[in-house]
């Protein structure tokens, strides 16, 4: 059986890259949605409300959340971003495997692979931006051990893999 990777056939178009300026709203656990709610000057409900947005349907633009007024979108697309790692090269396996080169706001880069098997998916995500442990087959165990990632970070990856 054929594991090599290669890149898809047809990959999907390059997502706008968001301001680095803003704030992302991913990553954020529910308290720290619920002061950037309050600072809005919204309701609690608000809270709910983005929190399905961006967590279970994975929303990666203020425009997508039909059910907040368009007028709240916009004052949030002005203050924060829904800003996940950027996947700079993507690669997919005739037995399903697909691996993500992702990059962060400072530039580093890191690995993400989901492996699929019958009656559940695993996802590797990296926790750090290298590694000790050299695996020859994963982009982050070839480069030294730079730095830990952020919750935001790793929660990204795991949205990019969801997607």
């Amino acid at each position: 059986m054929e594991t090599a990777l290669h890149a898809p056939a047809a990959a999907p178009a390059a997502p706008s890259i968001p301001d680095p300026a803003l704030p992302s709203l991913v990553g954020l656990t529910r308290a720290e949605l619920a002061e950037v709610v309050q600072g809005l000057g919204e309701p609690a409900f608000r809270v709910k409300q983005l929190w399905h947005w961006i967590y279970h349907r994975g929303a990666t633009d203020f425009a997508a959340m039909t059910n907040i007024s368009k007028a709240v979108r916009a004052r949030l697309a002005e203050r924060y971003s829904l800003a996940r790692p950027l996947a700079v090269h993507a690669l997919a396996s005739v037995d399903g495997t697909r691996k993500w080169l992702l990059r962060f706001a400072d530039g580093k880069e890191a690995e993400c692979v989901h492996i699929p098997e019958e009656d559940r998916g695993t996802v590797c995500i990296s926790s750090q931006v290298g590694c000790i442990l050299t695996c020859r087959f994963c982009h982050t165990g070839t480069q030294r051990l730079v730095r830990n990632l952020a919750a935001a970070e790793i929660v990204g990856q795991l949205m990019v893999a969801r997607d």
